[in-house]
């Protein structure tokens, strides 16, 4: 039975955890404003000197990240807690593929994420070792059919996608994310490599976590829920985020179970 904290607010259960996981985007801003009560949230939790990573889907560096949220209004002390899921690809290409041939499959605004290894992109796909994806390009943002003809000859490659996410509400605008393209590709036979939540390397790499107790805040349960699940952390999933339409009509126990996800909490907003 999942709890609701509408009326305790998080401080009930606060002393409960050691570390907390908070999605950014679409629990502390929606891309276009942010969130005061869950600014209060997190300074409270940093006032109990409790851990705290902001993780995020984004498929960029941490630092750029950081600046469009302190854009919004964040301050630093908050925002030098931000991992991206970009981050953890980072680390992983340098690693493993830093000399390799890529194809870019995402928007001009993402070329940050390779900066240090730009000289292996080539507009030719064919001549790729890999395909990176971080997103949709700004000329085909709702034409999946696009990416089915683009990538059905390159199957035998392997995609890094770097936002598992299938859509984003960008104040009030769904839009499609690089899962959508990541989706296509998976379902027509390629291998896809992700990073980001759920998955758990973007989890172990943004903070050491063993021994520790652990709650998720996200309003995701594709992502953010299952990630959680998936490590044995208690969840809470804000529901007025993502599944808003959802769980209004059928409820959060329908609606975590049609997505196979179990969440402890639920809150409509984060708040204190």
């Amino acid at each position: 039975m999942t709890k609701n904290l509408d009326n305790e607010g998080l401080r009930s259960i606060v002393d409960n955890y050691d570390l907390f996981y908070i999605d950014i985007w679409g629990v502390v801003h929606n891309g276009v404003n942010i969130f005061k009560d869950s600014i209060k949230v997190l300074n409270e939790i940093l006032k109990l000197k409790k851990e705290l990573v902001l993780l995020t889907n984004a498929p960029r560096p941490n630092e750029n990240v950081k600046k469009f949220c302190e854009k919004l209004g964040m301050d630093k002390k908050l925002s030098n807690h931000i991992f991206t899921s970009g981050e953890a690809a980072i680390k992983y290409l340098k690693k493993n593929s830093y000399k390799d041939k890529f194809f870019h499959v995402g928007p001009p605004r993402d070329f940050d994420l390779f900066r240090d290894f730009k000289r292996n992109n080539t507009n030719d796909i064919k001549d790729a070792s890999y395909l990176l994806c971080t997103g949709l390009f700004d000329e085909q943002k709702n034409d999946l059919n696009f990416y089915k003809n683009l990538l059905e000859s390159s199957l035998s490659k392997k995609m890094i996608c770097t936002n598992p996410d299938l859509i984003v509400d960008k104040g009030g605008i769904r839009e499609l994310c690089a899962g959508s393209v990541a989706m296509v590709f998976e379902k027509m036979g390629g291998s896809v490599t992700y990073f980001g939540k759920p998955y758990p390397e973007v989890y172990n790499q943004s903070i050491n976590n063993k021994n520790k107790k652990v709650l998720s805040i996200g309003d995701n349960l594709n992502t953010d829920i299952k990630g959680a699940n998936l490590l044995n952390y208690d969840s809470l999933i804000i529901s007025n985020g993502i599944h808003y339409k959802e769980i209004k009509e059928n409820g959060i126990e329908t609606t975590s179970k049609n997505y196979e996800a179990i969440c402890n909490y639920i809150q409509s907003d984060l708040k204190w």
